[in-house]
């Protein structure tokens, strides 16, 4: 059994987070069970827009159809196309997913747009489990069981169409998949006790092929089945989870590697890269070696600015901090490559989420009316335009890309722009 110590957060918490924990409570009202979310050692340890120009001017609202402007003179290029989808998401990176020719958004129904066209492709009526991540791996998409009957099941992209199921057992409740490699699905689900409550939950790796179960490991009483993110290196699994929680298994096994107890995470966000998992910390970025849990390097903000999610992209570490200062930063060393202060020339708030396409750094920023889709010069970070539907919509602009289109989402509304 793992050492998880259950611990508190302290300080109030975000909009987004609390719209992120509602969708774990929701599937909990639905079942009368806890949302998936998952703290493992308790060792472990987180607007919309479319202005002209640099940010600013008036917003500019989503069109239909020509995907004209490609941003010159700081504008940005009118969509390709829009649509209205059943969309329900948190705010998570993983609620919006392009692959096989569509592009989904967590929802339900659950539906596929075709990404040329916007046309429906396919759907399923159940859809996604509200807060539960759209999981991709294996050209296959897998998604908890919207019947709650303790199924994760898989589907082709491409069609919809079931491919793969598998089920812990009834001795366990809502498993939820949180990563994905080559052999393996790993989820996090409840023990249901004899009662029917659940006070213990326990990680698992599904063999990807047959569905079985490859191994399975309880954690401590105490955690939590709510806000895990996780990835997959190697023989490593590395997830944060909401108690502030770091930790990383061995893929073959189940058993714990090590795991750090952690300061500030930002809610659970990490980036990782080769054999380093990179955290933020407040005014500390870090990066830590999967195999062993040392500290590689760190890198600081100056003054009290706190940084925010990173991503790694094309093997560049991307992040803002709450100065709204821009960093590319070599993941491997920590040396940073460049520093931007075009947010806050242009007025605009900092990215949450980063995709990359062509020449072009794409941004998706928070709940805010400064923000929205934010492109950006990915050797210098400039702001190239900044897109906003002018809805005014609470929800936090989520982003993909296909390497053709760069797909938005703000609230049910997506639409496709040009690269």
């Amino acid at each position: 059994m793992v050492n998880d110590r259950a611990t508190t957060r302290p300080g109030t918490s975000s909009r987004r987070r609390m719209l992120r924990l509602a969708g774990g409570g929701l599937a909990l009202a639905a079942l009368t069970v806890g949302a998936v979310g998952c703290d493992e050692d308790a060792v472990d340890a987180e607007d919309a827009g479319g202005t002209g120009g640099s940010g600013a001017g008036k917003p500019k609202e989503a069109g239909s159809g020509t995907g004209s402007g490609s941003g010159k003179d700081g504008q940005a290029p009118d969509p390709l196309w829009t649509e209205s989808t059943p969309a329900q998401t948190y705010g998570d990176n993983d609620e919006l997913v392009t692959a096989a020719g569509v592009v989904i958004a967590s929802g339900s129904p659950l539906a596929a747009l075709d990404t040329a066209t916007g046309g429906k492709k396919w759907s399923l009526p159940g859809g996604a489990i509200p807060g539960a991540p759209l999981l991709l791996g294996n050209g296959t998409l897998y998604l908890a069981s919207s019947e709650y009957d303790g199924s994760v099941i898989g589907y082709d992209p491409a069609t919809g169409k079931e491919t793969w199921r598998s089920h812990l057992s009834k001795a366990y409740r809502q498993p939820r998949p949180i990563a994905v490699d080559e052999r393996q699905v790993y989820v996090i689900a409840e023990i249901l006790e004899d009662d029917g409550s659940s006070k213990t939950n326990v990680i698992a790796a599904l063999d990807s092929a047959t569905g079985r179960i490859a191994w399975k490991e309880q954690r401590d009483t105490g955690t939590e089945q709510n806000g895990i993110h996780a990835a997959v290196r190697g023989r490593h699994l590395v997830y944060t989870d909401v108690k502030k929680n770091l930790t990383v298994r061995d893929t073959a096994t189940g058993s714990q590697v090590w795991t750090h107890k952690t300061t500030k995470t930002n809610y659970g966000f990490f980036a990782v890269h080769q054999e380093l998992v990179i955290v933020p910390q407040g005014q500390t970025l870090q990066a830590f070696d999967l195999s062993d849990g040392k500290e590689e390097w760190s890198l600081k903000t100056s003054g009290f600015a706190a940084f925010k999610e990173p991503a790694v992209v094309e093997d560049v570490l991307y992040i803002a901090d709450s100065d709204r200062t821009l960093r590319a930063v070599d993941p491997r060393t920590g040396k940073e490559l460049w520093q931007s202060e075009a947010l806050t020339k242009a007025g605009l708030q900092v990215p949450r989420q980063y995709v990359k396409a062509g020449g072009t750094l794409y941004g998706a920023t928070d709940l805010d009316d400064k923000g929205g889709i934010i492109a950006l010069d990915a050797k210098t970070g400039d702001v190239r335009w900044t897109f906003n539907d002018g809805t005014g919509d609470f929800h936090a602009w989520l982003v993909a890309t296909d390497g053709k289109r760069v797909f938005a989402l703000h609230g049910k509304k997506l639409h496709a722009l040009p690269v």
